[in-house]
């Protein structure tokens, strides 16, 4: 019989324990945010219930979190409970009093040994100061048993310490934070797409609809087709074509959506293909970064982060055609 020496039983005793202990939680998977900005919210489920699969995911807004919106997720129902805030606070079109509260995704099965996640978008106000964090309580439930990861740390306690503890994000201001903290990574990863660069220009006050523009690579042997996008303060989106017909620039929606060839790159770029945010609730302004999604037939929604260049920026450098800074030049209808 061959017996473990004591030594190497504790040394794997305690990465046991200590690989248990970091997926023992739900956490989020961006750690900061900063106030009066938009925040992409990745929920992560680690584990079921003592082997069970989960059945169901319930995350609570807290005051001073506004307009949240979740994305819808394949094979789960998604629900939310709306009520009044606190206080009004100011938003894209004017004071919000109110907005969700709760959002519930259910009716799907997660298994123990297997990682998801759940995401919305929301704005941290300036309700919280830098360095202050910000909890979402999270309730879990699965085909038997749940977690609640509602537990908040007393001041001067750290959250490691507590049994169940609500997922927390930092707040920190806008210039700690490294260039790439809050943006969109160069390359997102969705199936076989690889997403490079969302970005859409500034608007002036009052507009109504605003260009968006990124460039997809289909890496896979399937084609697949952008149909469509979403940012908080747009009413719709679409994907829309430009093209000359008799000496006249003709703009039209892509119906059915843009397909992207296995292989092939699609840019979508001022003057050709583009995003048409309508119905706009606010006034995009260049330097910002808006937490949206692109929706694609076969990779379904994913979360992406679009940098605000400025009116008539030619890119997301903010360059114009002559290669210079753009200024506050009104950009027409034409060239989106």
């Amino acid at each position: 019989m061959h017996r473990i020496p004591r030594a190497e039983l504790y040394a794997a005793l305690l990465v046991t324990a200590s690989t248990t202990a970091a997926f023992a939680h739900v956490t989020l998977e961006r750690r900061e945010a900063t106030p009066n900005a938009s925040y992409r919210a990745v929920v992560q489920v680690n584990h079921g219930c003592s082997g069970k699969p989960t059945n169901r995911v319930s995350v609570t807004v807290p005051e001073g979190v506004i307009g949240a919106r979740p994305m819808p997720k394949p094979g789960w129902e998604l629900t939310t409970e709306k009520g009044p805030y606190a206080r009004a606070y100011p938003y894209y079109h004017g004071d919000v009093g109110e907005g969700v509260k709760t959002i519930t995704w259910s009716g799907g099965s997660l298994p123990d040994d297997q990682v998801d996640e759940f995401t919305f978008l929301a704005r941290v106000t300036d309700t919280f100061a830098p360095g202050s964090t910000v909890y979402f309580p999270v309730q879990q439930d699965c085909t038997q048993g749940s977690h609640s990861w509602s537990e908040i740390p007393a001041p001067g306690q750290e959250a490691r310490s507590l049994k169940a503890p609500a997922p927390g994000v930092t707040i920190v201001a806008a210039g700690a934070q490294p260039a790439t903290t809050g943006a969109t990574p160069a390359v997102v990863k969705a199936g076989d797409l690889a997403i490079e660069t969302p970005w859409m220009r500034a608007t002036p006050a009052g507009a109504k609809v605003a260009g968006g523009y990124v460039r997809i690579t289909n890496t896979g042997k399937e084609p697949d087709r952008l149909t469509g996008a979403a940012i908080p303060l747009a009413g719709s989106a679409s994907v829309h074509s430009m093209s000359m017909d008799g000496g006249v620039m003709r703009m039209a929606v892509v119906e059915g959506g843009l397909t992207i060839a296995p292989g092939a790159t699609v840019e979508l770029k001022p003057g050709g293909y583009h995003l048409m945010f309508e119905d706009l609730k606010g006034t995009p302004k260049a330097g910002e970064a808006i937490a949206g999604s692109l929706i694609f037939a076969r990779a379904g929604t994913v979360a992406v982060t679009f940098a605000v260049a400025p009116i008539g920026a030619r890119g997301p450098d903010g360059k114009g055609p002559d290669g210079k800074a753009t200024g506050s030049k009104p950009s027409g209808h034409h060239d989106h």
